[in-house]
């Protein structure tokens, strides 16, 4: 974990609320570092309870564990560096391992690379894509750069290519409909009154006969958000079962995260990540052309 330096605006305060309100850290850390880690003040060991005051460096350090199993898988990375790392997710992969299901996904792949790495780093996604959901899951080294990057997530622009069923009218237009839990399911969604607030751009980038590839920007991120909207309007995704799309051309839904734009939480530097188009959507948009 990087130093903090005490702003010279600030006031002298306890070294707990220093790291809790001004650095950021959240309640979780936070419990993580005071049971297992050492704090220093201008390298001298320090208590929770000391004070800090301007200009002073405080040093945070803890051992981070996992309880991911590191699996040598196929990995595809996109983009890396000491914060951050950004990669591809096959369709049919989950993104961490869920209860039944401890091994294959892309946690189990990124645990094995940092273990070949020597990096000693637990698994942070910052974003969650479904199984059936290709593309780019971005990934921070340190809870903390994680915490920062969920607590900005309006900065943060995520652009899918769908091919959806039918073509959408008008042919660039705005969803904004809630979306909650489908009563008597545990998995399915659908649009209802006392549902979250859900909103959905989208853009018709090319027709076909009965379908559309669409460019698609969520401004926020509830459960199978693309889904459940493009089934509200009635262009569900093509290959999507569990909201109505067909699936003679496909097996999966027709869905994949192809961009990230972001602010770097460290450097402030705008980052542009980009994922092509999998093999199988290439293959169903040259059917529908046909």
């Amino acid at each position: 974990m990087p130093d903090f330096t005490v702003p010279l605006t600030c006031s002298a305060l306890p070294l707990k609320d220093f790291l809790r309100r001004q650095a950021g850290l959240s309640l979780t850390l936070w419990r993580k570092i005071k049971t297992n880690g050492t704090l220093a003040i201008n390298g001298q060991p320090a208590a929770v309870s000391d004070t800090v005051y301007p200009g002073d460096t405080i040093t945070v350090t803890w051992p981070e564990t996992s309880s991911i199993i590191a699996e040598n898988l196929p990995l595809s990375i996109i983009y890396e560096d000491e914060w951050l790392l950004a990669a591809n997710k096959p369709a049919g992969m989950l993104v961490h391992p869920a209860t039944g299901e401890r091994s294959g996904t892309l946690g189990n792949a990124i645990m094995h690379y940092y273990s070949l790495q020597h990096y000693s780093c637990g698994f942070h996604p910052v974003n969650r894509l479904d199984r059936n959901t290709s593309g780019l899951i971005l990934i921070a080294k340190r809870p903390d750069i994680q915490h920062w990057l969920n607590q900005n997530q309006q900065y943060i622009v995520k652009q899918y290519l769908a091919v959806a069923t039918g073509i959408p009218t008008p042919a660039c237009g705005v969803i904004d409909a809630p979306i909650g839990r489908k009563t008597d399911s545990i998995i399915e969604r659908e649009v209802r009154p006392d549902g979250q607030h859900a909103l959905t751009r989208y853009r018709v980038l090319e027709n076909f006969k009965h379908a559309s590839l669409l460019e698609i920007l969520l401004e926020t991120g509830r459960t199978h958000q693309i889904r459940v909207h493009l089934q509200y309007i009635g262009c569900p995704l093509q290959g999507d079962d569990l909201y109505g799309g067909p699936v003679d051309q496909i097996n999966r839904q027709a869905l994949h995260a192809a961009r990230l734009i972001l602010p770097h939480p460290v450097t402030k530097q705008q980052l542009d990540l980009t994922s092509s188009l999998p093999d199988d959507l290439i293959n169903l948009i040259s059917k529908l052309g046909k």
